[in-house]
Order: C-alpha cells, then structure tokens, then sequence
C-alpha cells in the first residue's frame, strides 16, 4: 500500500467518525481502535474532517490533535484525506498546510453555500487552486444535499480542466448516474485528464450503479465498511452478481443509518457495538438514540448477520 493520493486512487476511502468521550472530550484510544479497524477490514484510504466526522464542532487545534493521531497510526500504510473546506481561504490554507506537514496525502474541499453561480463557483475554486498551490493533491467533492451549491456536469468539467492538482472527485450528488456516467465519458474522449471518482451517496446506496457507470470505488462512511471493501472486489473481478447480492445484503441497514439527523449517532452506536469506539457521544448539538432506535438498529444488525450467512 501507498499514502500517496493521485489519479489512480481505487477502492474504498472510508469516511472516518470522530470518536468523543461521553463528556465530549477528543478520544484518541478509540482513534487508534478505529484505524486498526479500518485498515484490517480492507480499506485502501481514510478521510478524515469530513461532514460525518463532525469537523464543524472541533477547534483548529482539536482538529490537528485528530488528525496527527490518525496519521502516526496508519503510519504511512494508507493515504489519508483531510476535509479542509472552509468560507475563507486563511483558515483552509493553515489547516491544509498543518496537516500536509504531519504527513497527510492531500485534503478535500467542497464549496460554501455562499457561491451560487456557476461563474462564482469556478471563480472560487480557481482561489483554491492558489490557495493550495502546486504541492498539493485536492479532492473536489460534490454534495450539494450538504453544501446547498448545485454544480453541474459542466461546471466540474471546467474546475478539473483547470485544476492540475486536482486528482479525485468526490461525487455524491443525488441523483446523480448521468452526470458520472458524463464526466467519466468526457475523459474517456479525451476532453480532460482522467480523474479518480470515488461516490458517496450515503453509504454507498448506489455503489454497485455507480461503478458499473466508472467509478472506481467509494468515498463514504458506513457502520461496515467490509461492504463497501466487498463489493467493489467483487465488481473488479468481474463478478458483478455477486456485487449486488453482497450489497443487497446489507442494504437496510445502510439505508436506516442514512437518515437525516440520527445517521451518524446510529453509525456511532453500531461502532461502539462493534468494539471499534468506546462511546456512541455524538459531540452537541447532536441526536441521542431511542430505546426504539436501538431495538430497529438490532433487528436489522440480525438479519442481516443471516443474509449474509447464506451468501457464504
């Protein structure tokens, strides 16, 4: 494996939780749990600082504590991504030169709500492109269900055409088939450099659609990570069927997690049940779970535990 973050990135890029104690304090024991989780499970890089990981909610200097935890336990093994988005370019410029120095493989930047336009939005990200400089590999993420910015096909054309470090695209939009299966054909032409497209869409909810369409893996989080792994092992071997039974399989639970609001408390207390985090906290203002909440989450943690016994 590489830390190094380019065009050919593949496979499963996990978007990271950020573990708390029940009194809200950074847990990094639970971190380094959380790592050694996910690496033994098979992903192929991590992300760290995204919107499931509740970077709003953390200092500056949280934030650097989190993510050089996270970077002395893969120890190079992975890339790993750290979100940098951010309404001003100060803040993204000394967050994103922090982390580079601590060994991270690029960051990930999504645009604010405040650029509208498709002329503000390309304006904004020709200011990342200077803000970042030449040295840094970047992920352009495009979910506007988070962001509220709608960019279209086009627009993201523009940005990695006149983006050189520009290296992944993050895309979650929803829905959102035709415009990969557009920018993928674009540098299928030849019209772009060709760029690593990895999905989010919630766990993965379109996984096996989106790589049948080019993608070449997913960027998201999930309570089992080993799905997302999985199935995209199995669509590169060619064995598409078995793809979607795999996915089929954990379905349910994928979608009851991807619920506005309580999703994250739900991936957090699957993780905590899974031994992987100490506390479900979801650091406030955040949901608590239900006596309900916990009993659904159960109900489909079984079934699913016998779906998959029958698929071998």
């Amino acid at each position: 494996m590489s830390n190094t973050l380019d065009t050919s990135a593949k496979g499963v890029y996990l978007i990271a939780v950020t573990p708390f104690t029940d009194s809200g304090a950074l847990d990094l024991a639970s971190t380094d749990r959380m790592v050694d989780f996910c690496l033994e499970k098979g992903v192929t890089g991590l992300t760290v600082l995204g919107i499931m990981g509740e970077a709003p909610k953390l200092t500056m200097e949280e934030s650097r504590t989190f993510v050089k935890q996270v970077l002395a336990r893969v120890k190079g093994r992975v890339p790993v991504v750290v979100g940098a988005s951010s309404p001003g370019f100060a803040p993204m410029k000394e967050l994103t030169q922090s982390v580079m120095a601590l060994g991270a493989a690029g960051v990930m930047v999504a645009p604010p709500s405040t650029v509208r336009t498709d002329d503000q939005i390309t304006a904004y990200f020709d200011m990342v492109n200077e803000t970042l400089g030449p040295d840094v590999p970047w992920v352009l993420q495009d979910h506007p269900v988070a962001t509220g910015v709608l960019m279209s096909t086009g627009v993201i054309l523009k940005i990695l055409k006149n983006s050189p470090r520009c290296v992944m695209l993050k895309h979650e939009d929803s829905p959102g088939l035709a415009k990969l299966s557009a920018i993928r054909a674009a540098s299928d032409k030849g019209e772009l450099k060709r760029v690593s497209i990895l999905t989010g869409n919630g766990g993965g909810l379109f996984l096996p659609e989106e790589l049948t369409r080019g993608a070449d893996g997913a960027m998201t989080g999930f309570a089992y990570p080993e799905m997302m792994v999985d199935v995209c092992a199995a669509h590169a071997a060619g064995n598409v069927e078995r793809a979607h039974d795999l996915f089929d399989a954990y379905l349910p639970l994928a979608r009851y997690e991807q619920q506005a609001n309580i999703g994250l408390a739900v991936r957090k207390h699957i993780l905590m049940k899974r031994g992987v985090i100490a506390s479900e906290a979801v650091r406030k203002p955040g949901p608590k779970l239900s006596t309900q909440d916990i009993a659904d989450i159960a109900r489909l943690t079984a079934r699913q535990d016998k779906r998959l016994a029958e698929l071998g």
